[in-house]
C-alpha cells in the first residue's frame, strides 16, 4: 500500500498566468508486520492540469465533439488520460509532466516531488453557473506494474483579470513594485511580480471615486434620488448606496435592492432562440421607508462568487436590481386620525393603492488577491489517495 498526498502550499486559488506549485509525496506506511520484503514499487507517475467544460443540455446547444472517445480508458492501458471519467469536455490542458519512473519505497520511506506549471492566461475562470460550468483540476496519475492506473484529482479555483495578457510590464518600479534587495533574472522577476502587479491594477481600478446621482421616477412623478460613489468593485467588497426621498413628489412605501449576476448564453449556442437569461441573487436588502427622508444599504460581494467574464459560449454580468413600491395617493392620506378628542392617535390606513416598478443598474466586478479568496474556498489544499 502506498499513500499519495498532494498539497498546494499557497492555497487552492490562483490567478490565470500564475505558477501553480504542488508538492506530491509518496509514502510506504510502516506497520507492525512490515519486513524488508514489504517494499513497494511504482512504475511511473505523471501530473497535468486541465479544465473541464460542462453545459446544460436544456439551455446550451453545442456542436458534436470528437474528444469524447478519449474519455474511456481500459484498466490495463498505460496511457495517462487526466480527464478519464469526467463529465463534459476538456477545453484546456497543459503538457503532462513525468514525476518519476520506477520508484521503490521501503517500509516507512517517503519521497516528495514538486510539480510547477504556469496556468494559461487566456483560459476561462472557474465558474459554476446554471447553464455552464468551468472546473479546473490538477490530476496526478500513477501505476503499479500490471495494475490499473490510479488518478488523484486536486481541484482548484482560477481567477481571471481580463486584459492582463496584453499588459506590458512597466519598467517604473513605482507602478510595478518589487523587492529592491533581491537580484533576479528578468523572466523570474516578471513571474514573481505578477500577483503584485494584479493587486496594483485592481486597486487603481476599484479605488476611483466619483459621484453617480440618479433620479428615481415613475409615470406619476419623482420618487427620490439614488447616490453611489463607484460602480467598479472587487469580490469581497461591499456595494454601498444611499437614497434621498425628501425631494420626491410620490411617497415611497418600500424598496429592495438585490445584488445579482446575469448569465446569458451567446446567441449561436442557445437551445431556443430568445431563451431567457438566468439570474442569481447573491445579497438583498429590503426596507419599509414611508416618511423616511434618507436611507442606505450595504451589500457584500461574496469572495466565493465569480467576477464578470465573457467567453465564446457564455457571458456573466453583475447588476443592482431595484424594486420600488410607491403610493398611489399623496403622502398626507397615508395616515388617518383615530380620535377627535384632545389626545390624537394616528394610525396607518387599512388599504391604499400602490404602484410598483423596477430598475437595473449595471456594475463591474473584478477578481481580488487569490490569497484572500483562498480563505473561503470550498476546495482543500490537501488531497490524498491510497493505492
Amino acid at each position: 500500500m502506498i499513500e499519495v498526498l498532494a498539497k498546494l502550499g499557497r492555497g487552492p486559488v490562483f490567478l490565470a498566468g500564475e505558477v501553480l506549485e504542488c508538492v506530491i509525496t509518496f509514502t510506504n506506511p510502516l506497520s507492525a508486520s512490515s519486513t524488508s520484503a514489504s517494499s513497494e514499487m511504482l512504475a511511473w507517475a505523471s501530473a497535468q492540469i486541465h479544465c473541464q467544460f460542462h453545459a446544460s443540455e436544456n439551455r446550451v446547444a453545442l456542436p458534436p465533439s470528437d474528444g469524447s472517445k478519449h474519455d474511456v480508458q481500459a484498466e490495463n492501458e498505460t496511457v495517462f488520460v487526466p480527464n478519464r471519467g469526467e463529465r463534459g469536455q476538456c477545453i484546456l490542458s497543459t503538457p503532462p509532466k513525468i514525476l518519476f519512473c520506477d520508484l521503490r519505497l521501503d517500509p516507512g520511506e517517503s519521497k516528495s516531488y514538486s510539480y510547477c506549471e504556469t496556468l494559461p492566461i487566456d483560459g476561462p475562470p472557474s465558474f459554476r453557473g446554471q447553464s455552464v460550468k468551468y472546473v479546473y483540476k490538477l490530476t496526478i496519475g500513477c501505476q503499479r506494474v500490471n495494475s490499473p492506473i490510479k488518478l488523484l484529482r486536486v481541484p482548484f479555483r482560477v481567477l481571471v483579470l481580463h486584459g492582463l495578457k496584453d499588459y506590458q510590464f512597466p519598467q517604473d518600479e513605482a507602478v510595478a513594485p518589487s523587492n529592491p534587495f533581491l537580484e533576479e533574472e528578468e523572466g523570474l522577476k516578471k513571474d514573481s511580480r505578477l500577483a503584485d502587479l494584479v493587486t496594483e491594477l485592481l486597486m487603481v481600478a476599484t479605488s476611483r471615486r466619483s459621484l453617480h446621482l440618479y433620479n428615481i421616477s415613475n409615470t406619476r412623478g419623482k420618487v427620490g434620488t439614488f447616490c453611489i460613489f463607484k460602480t467598479i468593485y472587487k469580490i469581497g467588497e461591499d456595494v454601498i448606496g444611499t437614497f434621498n426621498f425628501s425631494e420626491g413628489d410620490i411617497p415611497c412605501l418600500q424598496f429592495s435592492v438585490s445584488l445579482q449576476t446575469e448569465e446569458s448564453i451567446q446567441e449561436e449556442f442557445q437551445r431556443r432562440r430568445g431563451q431567457p437569461v438566468s439570474f442569481s441573487t447573491h445579497a438583498r436588502h429590503q426596507e419599509a421607508c414611508l416618511h423616511t427622508a434618507q436611507s442606505s444599504f450595504s451589500l457584500p460581494i461574496p469572495l466565493s462568487s465569480t467576477p464578470g467574464f465573457t467567453t465564446n459560449i457564455v457571458s456573466l454580468k453583475w447588476r443592482l436590481h431595484f424594486e420600488f413600491v410607491t403610493s398611489g395617493e399623496s403622502a398626507g392620506t397615508c395616515l388617518v386620525r383615530g380620535s377627535q378628542s384632545e389626545a390624537i392617535t394616528w394610525t396607518g390606513v387599512e388599504q391604499m393603492e400602490v404602484d410598483t416598478f423596477s430598475w437595473d443598474l449595471p456594475i463591474k466586478v473584478l477578481p481580488t488577491n487569490p490569497i484572500l479568496a483562498s480563505y473561503v474556498s470550498q476546495f482543500s489544499s490537501t488531497n490524498s489517495i491510497t493505492i
